[in-house]
């Protein structure tokens, strides 16, 4: 009897043991960040409006980031609505918030098709202006943007998205380039560099790992490059899906714009769920909106992927940023599909850590 009830506080005490280890590994694996596990590797960064600096999400942002960009509040729009009228208080707020919490911030972005005012385009009689008037817009918006956040922002996305989506064309159809052509992608990084010598330039475009796109947003560099225009790195959105892109192509992908010489960030970065971002399917009937575990698993998956491979490319990488904060809002929720939820990042709706999660913390 007594050898028995050993044997039982013994399994007993085991047990206890064991429960003992289970929660100092989830308290440890709670406990190491993003920004900590990739101190020796690239700056992590994540894309912030108004609402995630305050509070608890506020707190997420200062313990596992090292750098914030404006979701929207830089982009010419929202911060340049009128002629001669600028707003500043939103983008003011985030850049002081990352200086009081010793955060770098990337500047997004200074010329882009969309969320651009339709004023810049048109003269008081509402006609088309000159390529010379346009051009002069974009430098004195250049100009009092960057000039007002020198020394506070060490980066700029200096043109956003200028390859057009379909192969038969090189550059995208907008206004920018019926007006001015071509030119307009040199002056802009010419004026960003001026008004902020320092600041690092970069050109941002979204897709670029497949193989076609890839290849005319090379030339496109390598033409700037050849003509001595100050673009120092290239942006890889980094808006993805469980398809793509594959670990070659995104190995690929780095190690040919790398070869120009220039420096890369993975610059939006999310994984949804569903297939590309412009392809309006659902996973199967009666998942939508759901996350089940298959597709965590999945998720889990890539994202171990993606970032075996930037590790692996880290003399190139200088760093990541992800584009919202946690599933409790994401911009993939209201596109393409408005009102379809997905959960794309690597916090949940209750800020929380995903298991994709720690399949990016937890590497050898």
């Amino acid at each position: 009897m007594t050898i028995k009830i050993s044997c039982i506080c013994f399994v007993c005490f085991m047990s206890a043991l064991s429960a003992l280890g289970q929660v100092n590994n989830t308290t440890t694996n709670q406990s190491k960040t993003l920004k900590e596990s990739y101190k020796n590797y690239f700056s992590i960064g994540v894309a912030v409006g108004l609402k995630e600096i305050n509070g608890e999400q506020a707190d997420l942002i200062c313990r596992q980031f090292s750098s914030i960009t404006a979701e929207n509040a830089m982009k010419m729009g929202p911060i340049h609505p009128k002629e001669g009228v600028y707003y500043w208080r939103d983008a003011d707020s985030i850049v002081n918030f990352a200086q009081k919490n010793n955060l770098l911030v990337r500047g997004h972005n200074l010329c882009w098709h969309e969320q651009v005012p339709y004023w810049i385009f048109k003269d008081s009689s509402g006609n088309q202006v000159s390529k010379q008037v346009l051009l002069k817009r974009l430098h004195d918006h250049i100009f009092e943007v960057v000039k007002r956040y020198k020394g506070k922002i060490y980066a700029w996305d200096v043109v956003n998205e200028a390859i057009d989506d379909n192969p038969g064309n090189f550059l995208r159809n907008s206004l920018w380039y019926q007006i001015c052509g071509e030119e307009f992608i040199a002056k802009a990084f010419e004026y960003a560099h001026e008004a902020d010598p320092k600041a690092i330039l970069f050109y941002n475009d979204y897709n670029s790992e497949r193989p076609e796109k890839a290849e005319r947003v090379y030339k496109l560099l390598k033409k700037l490059i050849e003509a001595k225009v100050p673009v120092h790195a290239v942006g890889l959105q980094g808006h993805w899906s469980l398809n793509e892109p594959s670990a070659a192509e995104l190995n690929q992908t780095i190690k040919k714009f790398a070869s120009l010489g220039l420096k890369v960030q993975v610059t939006e970065l999310d994984v949804s769920i569903y297939p590309w971002e412009k392809e309006h399917r659902n996973l199967r009937p009666g998942e939508k909106g759901k996350y089940p575990p298959v597709i965590e698993q999945k998720h889990m998956a890539k994202y171990k992927e993606i970032f075996e491979v930037l590790r692996a490319n880290k003399k190139y990488i200088t760093g990541v940023t992800f584009w919202n904060l946690s599933d409790r809002y994401t911009w993939l929720d209201e596109y393409p599909v408005k009102g379809r939820k997905n959960f794309p990042l690597l916090f949940d709706a209750n800020l929380q850590p995903k298991k994709a999660f720690y399949e990016v913390v937890n590497f050898k």
